[in-house]
Parts: structure tokens; C-alpha cells; sequence
């Protein structure tokens, strides 16, 4: 069995998402949700699924010793991160290399960093004129969004396309994508 811990910090539609395609998994489970956000959605959306959800601060996030044990507790073969905004500290890709990935909104590494998130890359994406765009999954390392790049699925777009249409597109690519892929990357991971 391998496990998997999903790290997010709003709604949680991708975390949701990776959870029905794993839950009758003979193979994967998931042991854990870690979210930075005591209000966020994913923290209800997991009740259904009888996922653990485990809070966390800056100070908990910061404290090597505490957050090392916290999340060694749940034996992650690979940390998927699902909407989580916060870096990830050295410490944490040290212990944990090549088994925490990402999902970027873009085509990195157009539209990734610090601040590029959600509809902040989407407005940016149609700002650029791009005829195209989609997502990227990725390592992490210790800079946003700059990972080695695992897979990217791609997603046309027209000049009557807004940010909120870029980002049904892009939320259409993240559903059909990114459970699979972690399954692939899982079959690779010992």
C-alpha cells in the first residue's frame, strides 16, 4: 500500500477529486490532508471520504522537529500538493526528495512564482494574449513552480476566452489529469 498525503489550503476540489479516484484503491490510500487554513473547504469535503485533516501554522510549518514528526506519523510515500500556498521549506524537500509534487495552472514556466496562483494566473494568461495554456505537474524543490516538470496537458484558447473561462478549462484539465499522474508517479515511487 502506498500512502499519500495532500497538502491544501482552500476548497479543496482537487484534494476531493484525488480522493473518489483513489477511495476503493486496493493500492493507494490517503492518509492525511494537511491544511494551513482552519476554514478551509477541504476540511469538510474529506469528512465523506473519513480522511483525517490536520491543521497547522506558520510556527508548526517552521518547526522542523514538530512538523517532521506530525507528518511522519501518516508515512507519505509522496505529499501531493493541492492547492497549497505556502513554500515548502528546505527541510521538508530534504527528507522528502522527489516525493512531494505540485499541480500549476499554467504551462510553467510561463505565469509561476511567488504570487501566481488561482485567478491571479488566469488574469495574467489572457493579459499575455497566449493562444494556449494548461497545467504542470511538477517536483518541488525550493523555489515556486520550479521543479522539475513531470507532465503538462495543454488547453486551446480563444480571444473570447475571460480568466473565468481559462479557468473552467484549466479545472477540466486538472480533473481528468492530475489523479492519474499521481498514479503513475506512485508506481515509480519504493
Amino acid at each position: 500500500m502506498k500512502n499519500i498525503v495532500i497538502f491544501a489550503s482552500g476548497s479543496g476540489s482537487n484534494a476531493e477529486n484525488i480522493a473518489d479516484y483513489f477511495k476503493d484503491s486496493k493500492t493507494v490510500k490517503i492518509t492525511a490532508v494537511f491544511t494551513n487554513n482552519a476554514n478551509a473547504g477541504v476540511i469538510s469535503k474529506m469528512e465523506k471520504f473519513g480522511i483525517p485533516c490536520v491543521v497547522f501554522t506558520k510556527e508548526d510549518f517552521k518547526s522542523r522537529e514538530y512538523f517532521t514528526i506530525k507528518l511522519y506519523q501518516y508515512r507519505p510515500d509522496l505529499i501531493v500538493l493541492a492547492g497549497f500556498l505556502w513554500l515548502i521549506p528546505n527541510y521538508l524537500v530534504n527528507a522528502y526528495p522527489n516525493k512531494i509534487i505540485n499541480i500549476h495552472p499554467a504551462l510553467l514556466p510561463k505565469f509561476g512564482g511567488k504570487g501566481m496562483y488561482g485567478m491571479h494566473v488566469h488574469e495574467a494568461v489572457k493579459a499575455a494574449n497566449e493562444t494556449e495554456t494548461g497545467i504542470t505537474i511538477h517536483y518541488v524543490n525550493t523555489k515556486f513552480d520550479d521543479g522539475k516538470i513531470i507532465f503538462q496537458a495543454k488547453t486551446i484558447l480563444t480571444e473570447q476566452d475571460t480568466p473565468e473561462t481559462i479557468a473552467q478549462k484549466i479545472h477540466e484539465l486538472e480533473m481528468n489529469n492530475f489523479p492519474v499522474e499521481i498514479e503513475q508517479i506512485l508506481s515509480k515511487v519504493n
